[in-house]
């Protein structure tokens, strides 16, 4: 069975035409998703060691959004574990940013630093 992942052009949350930002925020918005792109961002790793660093997620979980990154192009499988390809390292370039504003965000808006980026 296919893994159902969103496509521009068909319907997908948030929009009934398909645009490929909403194709986009619909893959991001998944569970898991963008803590699985935060955590290859510096290094492949194994099922095993993501499925750690993402405190918690179900094998399950981790599998079927994987297999969503790898088919949209973002997330490749190899000898190393896995790795963010090119458009993936592309990507969270454009996310990173949102690590330091998060961090202002918390500390004016409720006045703690929270955990790390």
């Amino acid at each position: 069975m296919a893994v159902s992942i969103p496509r521009p052009g068909t319907p997908v949350r948030g929009s009934k035409t398909g645009k490929p930002i909403m194709a986009l925020f619909d893959l991001l918005g998944r569970s898991w998703t963008l803590g699985i792109i935060w955590q290859l961002s510096e290094d492949a790793l194994t099922f095993r060691d993501l499925q750690s660093r993402c405190e918690g997620v179900s094998p399950t979980v981790l599998n079927k959004r994987l297999k969503e990154l790898k088919e949209c192009a973002l997330v490749d499988h190899g000898g190393e574990g896995y790795r963010l390809t090119a458009l993936g390292q592309e990507l969270f370039a454009l996310l990173a940013p949102f690590g330091s504003w998060s961090q202002n965000w918390s500390r004016n808006v409720f006045g703690e630093q929270g955990g790390e980026e």
